[in-house]
């Protein structure tokens, strides 16, 4: 894809686990970290000199760290997604700001490709599988009834929507498993196709505002806080999230998302770490968010903080 790009000197933006593969790049750096600071963006960028491209392996921490260097040069980016992210379908990305807590957002990338190989995903532990996997389901359930939504969006929710509840069991069972492996990556490329062409809501907004000052994996988070903000947006949109539990095989879409988590071992936010004392200043972190503007019911930060009160 590279050659038929013209992308003849590649920067590869990976993680030190991925620097063994036999890539065609000319320059390397592997120094992503979970939530893409904004110091380890800085050091991209000054990777990403005399270079005419960019190469991203690995799950939604390099492939937006790649993509902020997209926006700041503006190289196109290919990407080989190693999770079930999705970050590989947008043009936008996060950056934390660690002494603050926070993370915010920025767009104006250049993806160019995607490369899906299931083989680099049969290693990927359980507790990432499961954690992006549930982040890909969140984008097909909030792709049905955020303020962006579309017919198309909405068939590509549906249908990763039921790959990925029919596949996650088997692949937690089995992570060897390739034809399941194939099928989940599957059902995340419609859900990351579904997340490109609607947006995010609710869910989203909470885990962002949570894993901005908490620096917990975002999979887990969304893991942890899509069944609150579904039965929160019920009254609103019951009919998309009835459609959302029967793509999944579910008469209750909330009660399978807790299913599928507890499976993944996901539950409750104080056992991620997430302080109770703290909860209020989440919420009015979220509802500064996007997610949360774009959300059918636009929520309150008294009725956030009563949410995230009950997940914790």
């Amino acid at each position: 894809m590279l050659a038929e790009l013209g992308i003849e000197r590649p920067l590869l933006v990976t993680t030190p686990r991925w620097t063994r593969l036999d890539l065609p790049a000319t320059r390397l750096f592997d120094g992503v970290r979970p939530h893409v600071p904004s110091d380890s963006v800085e050091a991209a960028v000054a990777a990403a000199a005399a270079v005419d491209g960019i190469l991203a392996v690995g799950g939604g921490s390099p492939i937006d760290t790649a993509k902020a260097v997209s926006a700041r040069t503006g190289l196109r980016v290919v990407s080989v997604p190693t999770t079930y992210s999705g970050a590989e379908w947008t043009t936008g990305f996060g950056v934390r700001d660690e002494a603050r807590g926070v993370k915010g957002g920025g767009g104006g990338s250049r993806p160019a490709g995607i490369v899906y190989e299931p083989e680099l995903t049969l290693t990927l532990p359980r507790e990432e599988t499961g954690g992006t996997a549930l982040n890909a389901l969140a984008h097909c359930a909030e792709a049905l009834y955020v303020r962006g939504r579309n017919d198309e969006a909405d068939a590509h929710a549906l249908a990763g929507a039921g790959a990925i509840a029919g596949t996650l069991p088997h692949v937690l069972a089995d992570g060897a498993d390739r034809a399941a492996r194939r099928d989940l990556l599957e059902g995340a490329m419609h859900a990351g196709a579904a997340l490109a062409g609607a947006g995010l809501g609710l869910g989203h907004a909470m885990a962002q505002a949570l894993g901005g000052r908490y620096g917990i994996a975002h999979g887990a988070l969304n893991a942890v806080c899509l069944p609150a903000a579904l039965r929160f947006n019920e009254p609103v949109a019951s009919g998309p999230i009835a459609r959302f539990g029967a793509a999944m095989g579910a008469g209750d879409a909330a009660e399978r998302i807790e299913e599928l988590a507890g499976l993944a071992g996901f539950s409750r936010l104080r056992e991620l770490g997430v302080p109770r004392d703290e909860l209020d200043l989440v919420a009015e972190e979220t509802v500064e968010r996007v997610g949360a503007r774009m959300n059918p019911r636009r929520p309150t930060a008294s009725e956030v903080a009563e949410l995230l009160r009950s997940l914790w």
